[in-house]
């Protein structure tokens, strides 16, 4: 009998199960389209019980979304990892580093890098590799990675929205969109790149047309993840909070699009509360909080439960904010003090990284008390968010804070400061009628009425010209 198979990447695999490796080439295909289904990894030790790639794959699944169950995988690949291809063991080295409890970024990057030198047709350990970076805040590193194995794939599948986003992430936007376009070419589903050029029209406060584009796209979402569903709905609903649109249509989206996939039963409430969260704290800046309080007390109290905390850094900031401004005290508290236990336990130079997030904990734990001087407190002068991409957000998620970053000089009462900032951030995104909002009340608070005057009327007219 033939001992060995190629998967969908061409690569041997050191099995004799031709429904072992249909599983692990369903699994990449799950991945990279951003699926429900990537549980279907476990069939694969289940078809091939000594099957080195089989086992280490549904081990990293597991080591994520259900980490108790994860160590026996590990440990049937380990056990048989003298009879695994080349490949197997590029592969297992790679994800058994990434569960390891030393686990050192830009080891396990290194190791990712030498894998892709070696199996540039692996586009699952690309996509592995590029999440790695996300969660480091490196975009250059993740652009490296896919500039690396871009020229074995040309015209591939997928390949084309991963670049998409790093170039995005790396500011090149005229080259994301591109990226975007060809990528969407290639594969009108593939997610990645719809949604790496609905970053880029929103990024251009070209609301209207992206809003335009993703309902069109909508169509198409039935098959993806949680995560990827709402969160593209997340996109539609702040294009039109961003733009000027009434908070009807932004509260209308997150009813029947985000909240209401938690009644699906294959949904992942972490992946629905990020995007879920995220909107709110977006409208509660803006002013609106008279018409979410109920949604948001509702949602508070989904999220305390402590099973979906220390997820995920961007989660877990979210979460405090939630549980603080509607006064789950001891929950906040508990919470904070736990990221500060964990951010004690990781390796000193990560140590270093994550206090940035642990200041950032602070101030939206007081932000939500109300408490003005005391959120600013920990951020200091001169905040930028952009800078924070090591929470695992993108610069369209991480603008939120920035935005409550205004919100708390101008409630603090220091409005020279909290112009001077937004001067410089109505440079980049001159379309986006809120930054002119509230620079208007800081002209304002400054006795600079002309001003403010000058700075109202360019809101509303935006307000108008974008949703008209």
């Amino acid at each position: 009998m033939e001992c060995s198979k190629r998967d969908l990447w061409g690569y041997e695999v050191h099995t004799a199960s031709d429904d072992c490796i249909a599983a692990i080439n369903a699994f990449y295909h799950q991945v990279l389209s951003f699926g429900r289904g990537r549980s279907v990894i476990l069939q694969a030790p289940e078809h091939d019980p000594e099957c080195v790639l089989g086992n280490a794959l549904a081990a990293h699944f597991l080591a994520s979304s259900d980490p108790p169950r994860a160590p026996p995988y590990f440990d049937a690949a380990r056990s048989r990892l003298e009879e695994a291809t080349e490949y197997e063991k590029a592969v297992f080295e790679s994800v058994s580093y990434l569960a390891s409890e030393d686990e050192d970024d830009d080891v396990a990057v290194e190791l990712h890098s030498k894998l892709l030198d070696e199996f540039p047709n692996d586009l699952f350990s690309l996509k592995r590799a590029q999440l790695l970076c996300f969660y480091m805040g490196e975009p250059e590193l993740s652009l490296n990675l896919v500039q690396k194995v871009l020229p074995v794939h040309e015209d591939g599948n997928y390949i084309y929205g991963m670049l998409a986003f790093a170039l995005l992430e790396h500011g090149r936007m005229k080259e994301a969109a591109e990226a975007a376009r060809k990528g969407f070419e290639i594969n009108k589903r593939d997610f990645w790149s719809q949604h790496a050029l609905c970053h880029v029209l929103q990024y251009e406060c070209r609301f209207k047309e992206a809003v335009e584009f993703m309902v069109e796209c909508s169509t198409t979402w039935t098959s993806c993840s949680s995560f990827m569903y709402t969160h593209n709905w997340w996109h539609i609903a702040l294009c039109y909070l961003e733009g000027g649109a009434p908070v009807d249509q932004v509260l209308r989206i997150y009813d029947e699009h985000i909240w209401k996939e938690l009644e699906k039963p294959d949904a992942s409430p972490p992946e629905v509360y990020l995007g879920a969260l995220g909107l709110l704290l977006r409208v509660y800046v803006h002013g609106e909080i008279y018409i979410l309080q109920d949604r948001l007390q509702i949602l508070a109290d989904r999220v305390r439960d402590r099973s979906v905390w220390f997820i995920e850094w961007h989660l877990d900031l979210l979460i405090l904010w939630a549980l603080a401004v509607t006064k789950e005290s001891s929950g906040a508290e508990e919470l904070l003090e736990g990221l500060r236990s964990k951010v004690s336990r990781m390796i000193e130079k990560k140590q270093r990284v994550m206090q940035g997030a642990l200041k950032l904990a602070e101030a939206l734990y007081e932000f939500g008390k109300g408490n003005e001087e005391l959120s600013l407190e920990p951020l200091g002068s001169g905040f930028d968010a952009v800078h924070y991409k090591f929470i695992g957000a993108s610069d369209e998620q991480l603008d939120v804070f920035n935005e409550v970053y205004y919100v708390m000089l101008l409630r603090a009462g220091k409005a020279e400061e909290a112009t001077d900032v937004l001067e410089k951030r109505v440079k980049e995104r001159e379309g986006l009628p809120f930054l002119w909002r509230l620079l208007a009340l800081g002209y304002a608070m400054a006795g600079r009425s002309e001003a403010a005057k000058a700075a109202g009327e360019t809101s509303r007219a935006l307000e108008i010209a974008h949703f008209s």
